[in-house]
């Protein structure tokens, strides 16, 4: 099945670029262009779109609002966000990551890694890009956004393997690194964290990082 994409970015030149790269993949391609927070949004409201690739600065309104927007709307529940930043403030990873973001990517990321890193994050497989570090997720994902972080009710319905399990993915580890760890095969492992997700109601694996964050689960000092 072909992989639909919005490219929402206010530079053309590189919307350009991104389309053409996309496009010359037989799985995806792009079928729309924003050049705006708020047109991100209308598009993605308005059009058939499976991963969307989000600027965070733009005009009207940012990448980190029209994520937020996208991801609240639950008509759109299965359209993926994958964020382009420079990485000029690390606060904005950890603002993309609550407000609904599935992954994001360094805007210096080389071709291949793109293509791939769309396919991975419109399968519910992916969080972290390859220049990103644990650290700097942990960080400042154990920073709540509320008042203190709360444990969802949830919780409780995990078992002892599925518990585990989300520690593990909140530490950034693979299917198949949960897998080794934890003497299992892969598509056991896959198993675990997909059951968890439907218990928690998280919405990619993303999702479940941020909540076993703000739930206590994970620490960055771990």
């Amino acid at each position: 099945m072909t992989i639909r994409v919005l490219l929402a970015d206010d530079q053309a030149l590189l919307r350009g670029t991104f389309r053409m790269l996309i496009d010359s993949d037989p799985d995806m391609e792009v079928v729309a262009e924003a050049a705006t927070g708020r047109e991100a949004v209308h598009l993605a409201r308005t059009r058939h779109i499976d991963l969307i690739l989000m600027d965070i600065r733009m005009p009207d309104l940012d990448g980190l609002g029209a994520t937020k927007l996208i991801s609240d709307d639950r008509n759109l529940a299965g359209v993926k966000i994958l964020v382009l930043t420079t990485f000029e403030n690390d606060e904005y990873v950890a603002e993309a990551l609550r407000a609904g973001a599935s992954g994001f990517l360094d805007k210096g990321i080389n071709p291949d890694e793109l293509l791939n890193a769309i396919r991975v994050v419109a399968a519910g497989d992916s969080l972290l890009s390859p220049t990103a570090t644990k650290a700097l997720i942990a960080r400042f994902l154990a920073q709540p956004a509320a008042p203190g972080p709360q444990a969802p009710p949830e919780l409780a319905a995990l078992t002892p393997r599925e518990h585990e399990v989300v520690i593990l993915v909140a530490a950034g580890l693979s299917n198949d690194e949960i897998a080794e760890r934890l003497y299992v095969a892969p598509l056991t492992a896959k198993t675990h964290v997909n059951r968890a997700m439907t218990k928690l109601g998280a919405r990619d694996r993303a999702q479940l990082v941020v909540m076993a964050y703000q739930a206590g689960l994970a620490s960055p000092h771990a």
